[in-house]
C-alpha cells in the first residue's frame, strides 16, 4: 500500500503523471489477485490448504490460485517504502517522510486489531487474534521511519542484508515459555502468544523481512524523478537479476528457502515443488521471485498507454479502502449464502470449485471499482489532514 493516492485513468502530459499511474496499476493488478485469495478463505476453506501448499495433496488450479496470491504483500510492502518516498520528495525529505511514516504506521497497526479484525471474524472477542498484512505493514512503516535517516546506500545494504540473509536466523527458535518468545514470534518466527486473559496472538506475518522489502522499496525511490526510459531499464535490470538470483539459489537447493524442492515423476509437480517457497516469514527466494516480477511488472506497466492501465488504477488508488470493503463484502456474501443455501461442507458452504472463486472474485471486483473511484475522488478533493492516513 503505497502513499500514492492518484488515479489517473487517461493520459495527461508529464512524467510524474505517468509514473504515479504505473505505480496504483500494479497496486490494483496485486489487489485483484488478493481479492481471489480472499475469495478462497471464505468461499473454498473446505479445501483448505497449508502453507507452504503441499504438493501432493493440492490440485494444480488450487496451487497456482494460491501461488498468485504470493505477489501481493511483497509488492504492497516495497510500493509502500517507494511511496515513502515520492511523499518526501514532495513534502521535504526525510523529516516529512519519517514523520508520515510513524504515525500511519500506528493508524494501520490500531486498522488491524480493531476493524480488520472484526472483517475476518464478526466477533469483537475472539480466541485468537491474528496479526496479518495489515499489521506488517503497518510495523514496516514505522521501522522506516528510522531507516530513511541513513544515507541511501546503506539503507540500501540493510534492506538487501535483511532480505536475503535473514534465513540464516532460522535455527533460534524460542519456547514458549522463554523470555524471548515473544519478541521472536513478532520478529521471526511465526507462532502463537498467549495472553493473561483468555486469548492469544498468531504472528502469522513476521515483521524482520518485511522492513528490509520496505527498505528496498524506499531505496529505489530516486529512479522515479528520472527520465522515464532510464527507469524502465533500471526495473528490467533489477527484475531479471532478482529472479536470476533465485535460480542460483533454488537450483542450490541449500540456502534461500527452508523447503528443498524434489524430483516427481512428472514435471508439473517437479515444477510446483520448485515454485513451492515459504512465506510466514518469507524466505530470500520467495522475496526474490516475487519482488522480480513486481519490478517486471512496474516496468511493463510503464510502457503501457495509460488507458489501457486506468481501469487497474482506479483499484490502486484507494488500496486501503478497497482492503476493507472487501473483506465486508466477502464476509457479508458468504454469511448470505450461508443464510440461503445452508451448510455443505460440514458446519460450512462452499463452491465446489476453484473456477468458482475466480468467478466471486470477478464479481466482487465490479462494484469494488465504482466504490474506489468514488472514494480516490473524495480524497483528492478533501483538504482535512486525516485523509491522508486512509
Amino acid at each position: 500500500m503505497s502513499l500514492s493516492t492518484a488515479s489517473l485513468p487517461v493520459p495527461p502530459a508529464g512524467p510524474v503523471t505517468a509514473r504515479i499511474a504505473s505505480i496504483d496499476a500494479l497496486r490494483g493488478f496485486v489487489i485483484l489477485l488478493m481479492l481471489v485469495d480472499h475469495a478462497r478463505e471464505f468461499f473454498f476453506f473446505h479445501a483448505q490448504v497449508s502453507d507452504p501448499m503441499s504438493v501432493t495433496e493440492t490440485s494444480p488450479a488450487l496451487f497456482f490460485t494460491r501461488l498468485s496470491a504470493h505477489l501481493c504483500a511483497p509488492i504492497f510492502v516495497a510500493l509502500t517504502g517507494l511511496g515513502a518516498w515520492l511523499y518526501g520528495s514532495k513534502k521535504g525529505g526525510p523529516p516529512a517522510a519519517s514523520g508520515f511514516l510513524f504515525k500511519r504506521g500506528l493508524f494501520l497497526v490500531v486498522l488491524e486489531l480493531t476493524v480488520v479484525s472484526f472483517a475476518w471474524n464478526f466477533d469483537l472477542t475472539p480466541p485468537t487474534i491474528f496479526l496479518q498484512v495489515i499489521w506488517a505493514i503497518g510495523l514496516s512503516m514505522i521501522a522506516l521511519s528510522a531507516l530513511v535517516w541513513l544515507p541511501r546506500p546503506v539503507l540500501i545494504a540493510v534492506g538487501a542484508v535483511i532480505v536475503l540473509g535473514h534465513n540464516l536466523l532460522d535455527p533460534i527458535t524460542f519456547a514458549p515459555d522463554q523470555p524471548g518468545h515473544a519478541l521472536w514470534a513478532i520478529l521471526h518466527d511465526r507462532g502463537f502468544i498467549e495472553l493473561p486473559w483468555d486469548q492469544r496472538i498468531r504472528t502469522s506475518y513476521p515483521l524482520l523481512p518485511w522492513i528490509g522489502v520496505a527498505a528496498l522499496g524506499y531505496g529505489i525511490g530516486p529512479w522515479f524523478a528520472g527520465e522515464a526510459g532510464t527507469r524502465r531499464r533500471r526495473l528490467i535490470g533489477l527484475g531479471l537479476g532478482m529472479l536470476a538470483l533465485f535460480a542460483v539459489l533454488r537450483a542450490i537447493n541449500v540456502y534461500g528457502e527452508p523447503l528443498p524442492w524434489s524430483v516427481y515423476p512428472d514435471p508439473l509437480h517437479t515444477g510446483m515443488s520448485v515454485l513451492n517457497l515459504t512465506k510466514y516469514p518469507p524466505s530470500a527466494d520467495f522475496l526474490l521471485l516475487t519482488l522480480g516480477i513486481g519490478a517486471l511488472l512496474l516496468a511493463t506497466f510503464e510502457a503501457i498507454w495509460l488507458r489501457l492501465i486506468g481501469l487497474l488504477s482506479v483499484y490502486g488508488s484507494a488500496p486501503l479502502f478497497f482492503y476493507l470493503i472487501h473483506l465486508y463484502g466477502l464476509h457479508l456474501a458468504y454469511k448470505a449464502c450461508l443464510a440461503a443455501f445452508g451448510p455443505n461442507h460440514g458446519d460450512s458452504f462452499g463452491v465446489p470449485n476453484v473456477a468458482w472463486v475466480w468467478g466471486i472474485a470477478v464479481v466482487a471486483a465490479i462494484p469494488s471499482w465504482f466504490a474506489c473511484r468514488w472514494f480516490a475522488g473524495i480524497k483528492r478533493r478533501s483538504g482535512r489532514w486525516w485523509m491522508k492516513y486512509l
